[in-house]
Order: structure tokens, then C-alpha cells, then sequence
């Protein structure tokens, strides 16, 4: 063999013949396979560290996309040969780096895979299972860097950082698909919760140092999403006093007040001269309240555009500038791809944003969430895959993330579900308390869907005999 032989220099065409394998290299590929089996993780930093900086790179993404299901021995393995046979950051131009290598494998793990069904009818099941693809990129993120990394505990905290960051992006995917009733929580929320559970049980000082102002609004969206979970098993507990106590706990999570769900400390205040424009990006399945998925088409995505456009007024349209797009996805014929973009204006997308309800691009893309387009087929909704906001510029030039319009969006269809599921399995007091709430506070009161509220306090009216009369 190349390698008891010492013959480095074949061993990393070898090696290279695996990343890129042609029809004719079938023998190398197999060779390379061998050597990086799971007993000889260790050796892959030792050969990528002489690679040029985008073979070392596109080899180690390779392999950990081929362990991403392994044992946490192997993934260790593996961890460990990148921490100790490369910079962690990008400072030398000519090597590869763990910083670059963990950014692509993230990266990657959300992109659309080319899929193809049987039948519609596992369109929707394999698509909640990808949850648990993405989630499963985050354990890389999780494993203690070896004392011999320069600066380990700074290398751990700029780790768990870009989890925190990474796992909140997903949390609000998973979310906007965990929201329906019928299908259960994806497993890849409960994955990231557990990946995260031991590192943030750690002392945070060190994350609270960096110059990063947004640290601590990471931290609190993750607690944020932590606690959602819990509260969606509503309607999957069957014991009394587990429902009450579930019940009791989402109902503070709605009279929170002086920390609202979602809700960052501090609002991030975006400010500029130029004319700056929104935009949200969503690759999503469409369902029919079967359950069924659609297969759409150029008619179907040209009545969607259409629908989409009736959700606001013509003069929003005008003076905002809104455009919508939407056709099939190349990768998936299943999914559509969703691109919305209008100006952004004061209040939404500069300045303050007060309302927290992610401005015009939310509010419209939310319709399509909740199944409430009227000028589409009745009771389809839209089940995320992939979901983005950003700024961008009047040539379409993206820039910076616009968070705050996606945690507005999930606040739009999370709240009010949250909401009904407490009407549901609570007693016609609860009900009572929970319209005081909503009367209350004029900013809550336009997330929710009203209908559906109004039609859980009209059945409940129609037993009079457990109606419990409150003076407030």
C-alpha cells in the first residue's frame, strides 16, 4: 500500500480521485474509501494539512457528510484530526481551515437535496425527516477542542457561538413545520436541544466576551425556542395534571411582558442613505388538508404569485415596491421556491422595529403559512424547507441578514397556534383569561388568526353548563 510504502505524493492524488471521481477511477475512489474507513478517521487531517486549501477543504466536508449518522467515537475521531492538523481560522490563504470546513458542511446541510417519490404521499414525511439531517451538522460544533489547540477555551466559545447562531436559524424552520396539528414535533428540534444541553450547562462568561453585541440575544432566542416544544405537547400528553402544568407554562410564556417570546433585547437598528430594499426566501412543499401533497406546476405557481400579491392593498404594493416570485424548485419538483422583496421603510427593516411581527414580507408569507390565501385553493398550506431573509440593494445584491423578519414570521403562526392549543385542552375559564390577554395588548392582537379563535369560544358556548362566569 501507498501508505506503508511512504509514497505521500500518489497517496494525495489518491486521495483527490475521491472528492472528484471520474467513470474511469473507480479503482482509487475504492482505495481512498478504504483508507478513511471508520478505523482510520485520524489520518485524514495528516493528508488534507498537504493539500491545496480547497482540495483540504471539499475532502473534509466529504467525509463528515459521509459521518454525519456515525458514532460519536468515530465523528470525535474525525473532529480531532481537523482541530489538530489545521488553523482553526482562515489566516493563511494557501490551507484550508476548521472555520471554512464547518461553514460549508453548515451550509450544505440546508441546501435542497435532488429527491425523487414513489408516491406524493412521502413527500411529506421525508421532508420532516430531513430536520434531523440538518440537526445532525450541529454535534460538530459540540465536541471539546483538544488542550493542545492554541487557545482551546476561546476555540470551544467561537464553537458554541456559531452553534447558538446556526440552531436558532433551524429552530425557526422546525417551528413553521411543528406548528400543525397532526404531524409530530421534528425530531431535529429535539436533536439540537439535546447536542446543546451539556455545553450551555458551562459557565457563558467567555461567549459574553466576545465583541459580538449580539451574544446575548442568541442566548435568549435559544432559551426562547427551548421552551416552545415543551409547549407544543399540548395535545400529545394524555394526563391530566402533566396538560395543566404544560398549560400553565405556555400561558406564562403569553403574559410575558417584559421579555416578550422572540423578542430581542435590543433591537438591531439598521441605518443608511440608500434606498435598501427586503427580501424573504422560502423553498416549501404545498399540502392539502389531506395531508396530500401538490406537485405544482408553471399554472399553479403563477396563482400562487397571484395570490400572494391579493394578501395586500395596491397601494402597499406601489409604495412599497412589492414583487413576488415563485416557480418549481430544479432540485425537488415538489417543492416551489418563493422569493418576496419590496423597500424597506421605517419600521420595517430601518430603524426601530416596534411591532416584532417581521413587517409587510412576514405578514404576507404568513398567509401562505396558515393556509389563509384567499385567492388560492382552500386550506393549502405552505410546509417550509428552507426559509431566509436579508437586505439587500437596488441591483438585488444581498447583504445582511434581516433576521428579525423571520422571528417576526414565526411569532405570526407560532403565537396564535400556541394560542388554540391552549383553548383546546383548557378549561372555559382558561378561555375567558386568554381573550383578556389578547384584548389587552393591542400589539399581540394582530398576530393571531381570529376566526380560528372565534370558532374555539363559539363551541365552547354551546355547553352553557360549564361555563364559569369571571368579573375582571
Amino acid at each position: 500500500m501507498k501508505l506503508m510504502s511512504g509514497d505521500i505524493p500518489h497517496l494525495l492524488d489518491l486521495v483527490w480521485s475521491w472528492i472528484a471521481p471520474s467513470d474511469d477511477d473507480q479503482y482509487a475512489f475504492s482505495y481512498a474509501m478504504y483508507l478513511f474507513s471508520q478505523q482510520h478517521e485520524e489520518l485524514v487531517g495528516i493528508y488534507a494539512s498537504h493539500l491545496a486549501r480547497h482540495r483540504c477543504i471539499d475532502l473534509f466536508v466529504h467525509m463528515m457528510e459521509l459521518r454525519l449518522n456515525a458514532s460519536v467515537h468515530v465523528k470525535y475521531k474525525l473532529f480531532i484530526s481537523a482541530m489538530e492538523y489545521l488553523p482553526f481560522s482562515a489566516e493563511d490563504e494557501s490551507r484550508g481551515s476548521f472555520e471554512e470546513i464547518i461553514e460549508s458542511v453548515l451550509s450544505r446541510s440546508r441546501e435542497i437535496k435532488v429527491s425523487k417519490y414513489d408516491n406524493s404521499a412521502d413527500v411529506a414525511e421525508q421532508h420532516r425527516l430531513q430536520s434531523l439531517d440538518k440537526a445532525m451538522t450541529i454535534q460538530w460544533l459540540c465536541f471539546t477542542p483538544p488542550s493542545t489547540v492554541d487557545d482551546a477555551e476561546t476555540v470551544g466559545a467561537q464553537l458554541l457561538l456559531r452553534a447558538l447562531v446556526h440552531s436558532n436559524v433551524l429552530f425557526r424552520e422546525f417551528a413553521l413545520i411543528s406548528m400543525w396539528r397532526v404531524p409530530a414535533m421534528p425530531i431535529g428540534a429535539h436533536k439540537l436541544l439535546s447536542f446543546l444541553a451539556e455545553p450551555l450547562k458551562q459557565p457563558t462568561e467567555n461567549l459574553l466576551g466576545f465583541e459580538d453585541h449580539d451574544v446575548s440575544d442568541y442566548l435568549k432566542e435559544f432559551r426562547d425556542w427551548r421552551f416552545l416544544p415543551v409547549s407544543y405537547r399540548l395535545k400529545k400528553s394524555k394526563e391530566s395534571l402533566q396538560q395543566q402544568r404544560t398549560l400553565n407554562s405556555s400561558l406564562l410564556l403569553l403574559l410575558r411582558s417584559e421579555n416578550p417570546w422572540l423578542v430581542p433585547n435590543e433591537d438591531q437598528i439598521y441605518e443608511t442613505t440608500e434606498p435598501v430594499f427586503l427580501e424573504l426566501h422560502a423553498t416549501a412543499i404545498l399540502c392539502l388538508p389531506s395531508g396530500e401533497c401538490m406537485c405544482p406546476d408553471a399554472t399553479l405557481c403563477a396563482t400562487l404569485m397571484s395570490a400572494f400579491h391579493s394578501t395586500v392593498t395596491e397601494e402597499v404594493v406601489l409604495n412599497r415596491q412589492l414583487t413576488v416570485n415563485v416557480k418549481v424548485s430544479p432540485k425537488n419538483t415538489f417543492c416551489v421556491e418563493v422569493i418576496l422583496r419590496c423597500l424597506a421603510v421605517k419600521g420595517d427593516g430601518l430603524g426601530s422595529h416596534e411591532l416584532n411581527d417581521g413587517g409587510v414580507l412576514a405578514s404576507v408569507m404568513a398567509a401562505g403559512f396558515k393556509g389563509e390565501l384567499s385567492r388560492f385553493q382552500a386550506g393549502v398550506t405552505m410546509e417550509i424547507s428552507r426559509l431566509d431573509a436579508w437586505y439587500s440593494n437596488s441591483e438585488g445584491l444581498l447583504k445582511d441578514p434581516a433576521a428579525y423578519i423571520v422571528r417576526g414570521l414565526c411569532r405570526r403562526c407560532c403565537l396564535p397556534e400556541l394560542i388554540l392549543r391552549c383553548m383546546q385542552v383548557s378549561l372555559i375559564c382558561r378561555h375567558l383569561i386568554l381573550l383578556k390577554v389578547l384584548s389587552s395588548h393591542p400589539n399581540f392582537r394582530h398576530l393571531c388568526y381570529w376566526k380560528g379563535v372565534q370558532l374555539v369560544i363559539t363551541s365552547a358556548l354551546y355547553y352553557p353548563d360549564t361555563l364559569i362566569y369571571l368579573y375582571f
